[in-house]
C-alpha cells in the first residue's frame, strides 16, 4: 500500500506489519520483532489482546502498535521482564520464539499493559529542537527580533521547552551555552542557517497530560516509548532528566487551543518575538482545536508589530509524503508559511532548504 494511504489502514494485521517494517527501516530490528509478536495475540483471551484486535478507529493513525510496544518495553526497564533484553539486542533469531515470548508476557501482565492503550505515545525528543533552533536563527536574521518568548504546545515533558539550555552545532553554526550537558549536532545537509545571536526571555509549555521529569516513574514511562536500539536518544533523555531535576520546565496542564488563546491575548514585551511552536503532535489534535489555534494565531498576527512580532514554528509530518517538514511563518511580513527544512523525526539529520 502507498504511504499516502497507510494511516487509513483498517486491517490490524496489516497495520502491525507496516509498523514493524517501519521499525526495521529505522534501525530497530528487535523492536520490529516485538511488534510482529503482537500477531501471536490474535487468539489470546487476554483483555489487552482482545482490545488490540477489536481496535475502534484507525490503528496506525492512533499509533496503537506503538502504544503497546511502549508498555512492553517498560517491563524491561522496570526489571519485570529481563527476557526481553535478548530480543532487543538481536540475540533471538526466531520470530516464532519472539511470538511465544510476547504472548506469555502480555498474558502475564495483562492488567498492567491494558492502560498503555489508553493514549498515544509521548515521544518527547530533544533532537527535534535542532529544527527549532535553526528556525529561530532564520527569524533573527532580520525578520523578527532576536529575543524570544518560547511557547510550546503539546510539550509533553518539556524537553524541547528547555531548548534554551542546549548547545547546538547546526552545519557549523553554533548557538546555546557552551557548558550544556545537552550537545545536539545533527547531520547537516545543505547550506548552514544564518549565524544569528539569539536569546530567550521566557520558555513555557502546555500539554493535556504533561510528564514530570522529576518523578522517576513518569520519566521511566517517557523512556519506554524510545526504542531501546536508539542509544543516542536514550542518552538525550537522560541529559534532559538531569537538567529538569536542577530546574524543571514550566508546563501547564491545559488544552492546546485554550492555552494558545490565553497566551496570545497577554500583553507582549517590546523587543521580544512571541513564538508558538510544536513538533509531531498536530495530527493528534481534533480538527476543532486546530481551527481554534489557527484563528487565534491569525487574529494575534494581525495585531503584531515590528517591535512585538509573532511567529509560528511547526515541525510536523506531511501526511502525503511522510517527510517531517519544518515550516515557519511570522507577523508582520511573513504570513505565508516558509518550508525551511526537512528533518529526521528524531533529529538525526536536517536538510536545510531555507536561505
Amino acid at each position: 500500500m502507498a504511504d499516502d494511504g497507510v494511516m487509513d489502514l483498517a486491517s490490524i494485521p496489516e497495520a502491525i506489519e507496516w509498523q514493524a517494517q517501519h521499525a526495521e527501516k529505522a534501525g530497530a530490528p528487535g523492536t520490529a520483532q516485538v511488534i510482529r509478536g503482537l500477531m501471536a495475540l490474535q487468539n489470546s483471551h487476554a483483555a489487552t489482546a482482545r482490545r488490540i484486535f477489536a481496535w475502534q478507529g484507525l490503528s496506525l493513525r492512533d499509533a496503537m502498535p506503538l502504544r503497546i510496544a511502549g508498555g512492553i518495553h517498560n517491563l524491561l526497564l522496570t526489571g519485570e521482564e529481563p527476557r526481553l533484553a535478548d530480543v532487543y539486542a538481536g540475540r533471538v533469531a526466531s520470530q516464532d520464539d519472539v511470538d511465544t515470548l510476547i504472548r506469555e508476557i502480555v498474558e502475564a501482565h495483562d492488567a498492567q499493559l491494558m492502560p498503555w492503550l489508553d493514549g498515544p505515545p509521548q515521544t518527547n525528543e530533544a533532537g527535534r529542537s535542532a529544527s527549532f533552533a535553526a528556525a529561530l536563527l532564520w527569524l533573527a536574521d532580520g525578520r523578527t527580533t532576536a529575543q524570544f518568548e518560547w511557547l510550546e504546545i503539546g510539550a509533553s515533558a518539556g524537553i524541547n521547552t528547555m531548548m534554551g539550555r542546549y548547545r547546538y552545532d547546526l552545519g557549523g553554526v553554533k548557538t546555546g551555552p557552551n557548558s550544556s550537558r545537552m550537545q545536539i549536532a545533527p547531520e547537516w545537509r545543505g547550506s548552514p542557517p544564518p549565524a544569528s545571536a539569539i536569546g530567550f526571555v521566557d520558555a513555557r509549555g502546555s500539554d493535556i497530560a504533561p510528564v514530570d521529569l522529576t518523578d522517576e516513574r513518569q520519566a521511566l514511562r517517557l523512556k519506554s516509548y524510545v526504542w531501546p536500539e536508539a542509544t543516542g536518544r536514550m542518552a538525550r533523555i537522560d541529559a534532559a532528566i538531569a537538567l529538569a531535576q536542577r530546574m524543571p520546565p514550566e508546563i501547564e496542564r491545559m488544552d492546546a487551543g485554550d492555552w494558545v488563546i490565553k497566551e496570545v491575548a497577554r500583553k507582549q514585551e517590546a523587543g521580544v518575538t512571541r513564538v508558538i511552536a510544536h513538533s509531531i503532535m498536530w495530527q493528534y489534535l481534533p480538527e476543532f482545536t486546530q481551527e481554534r489555534i489557527e484563528t487565534a494565531m491569525e487574529e494575534a498576527g494581525a495585531a503584531a508589530t515590528a517591535e512585538s512580532p509573532l511567529a509560528h514554528i511547526a515541525l510536523e509530518t506531511n501526511r502525503e509524503t511522510f517527510q517531517h517538514e519544518l515550516k515557519v511563518r511570522y507577523w508582520p511580513g511573513g504570513e505565508v508559511p516558509q518550508h525551511l527544512a526537512n528533518a529526521h523525526p528524531h533529529g538525526a539529520w536536517l536538510e536545510w532548504l531555507g536561505g
